[in-house]
């Protein structure tokens, strides 16, 4: 799989990449209910036939440990969308960086619930800001009460960062689209495609 291309099994279902294959198979039941074709609320056939790749790569021991070998180097990679001018060093990107490091714990929380947090490391990888840039941010942050660390020293966004992310996301089309990226079943890691930037920017 290229990197443009790579689509993230587990965040479009929503589990852990350390989720045991019960899980894997109790959520597909679940979500091949909602997707179905002949479910006349919810039926989606291009989520249905990509849920159904998904759970053909992660229910298969071979399979699954071969994705698992890309979706860790995916997982190395800085995200794309925080490359770009909206996020640029200074006072003229901090906004961005607040309600993007709140959509990374977000989306931690809501997709590995049982481990819910990112280290400072973490985010420097994801959004390839060295920490002394992102200091000041996750300083004001805890400060609202957005987000707290936890007994080991990773960073859990709290029910108040959650609602401050549900209530101003909309307005963000950046991160909007990097937070619902797994809606649709795109990695929440961006093409860098120019098709992709341009989209990515309207």
């Amino acid at each position: 799989m290229d990197r443009g291309g790579f689509i993230d099994y587990y965040e479009f279902m929503q589990i852990s990449p350390n989720a045991e294959p019960e899980t894997v198979q109790r959520v597909y039941r679940m979500l091949a209910s909602r997707y179905h074709p002949d479910n006349p609320e919810t039926g989606d056939m291009e989520l249905f036939l990509l849920l159904n790749q998904a759970h053909e790569v992660l229910s298969d021991t071979a399979q699954r440990s071969a994705y698992d070998a890309v979706h860790q180097s995916q997982a190395a990679e800085p995200i794309t969308v925080f490359s770009m001018k909206e996020f640029a060093r200074g006072i003229d990107g901090e906004d961005n960086r607040r309600m993007g490091i709140l959509c990374l714990l977000y989306r931690q929380r809501r997709t590995n619930p049982d481990h819910p947090g990112l280290t400072i490391l973490d985010l420097e990888n994801m959004m390839a800001f060295p920490r002394e840039h992102l200091l000041f941010t996750l300083w004001y942050l805890r400060e609202k009460d957005f987000l707290r660390l936890d007994a080991g020293s990773m960073y859990v966004v709290t029910s108040s960062g959650v609602d401050y992310v549900e209530e101003h996301l909309p307005k963000n089309r950046v991160l909007y689209k990097l937070l619902n990226a797994a809606e649709a079943g795109a990695s929440y890691r961006p093409s860098t495609s120019p098709e992709h930037r341009r989209d990515t920017m309207q």
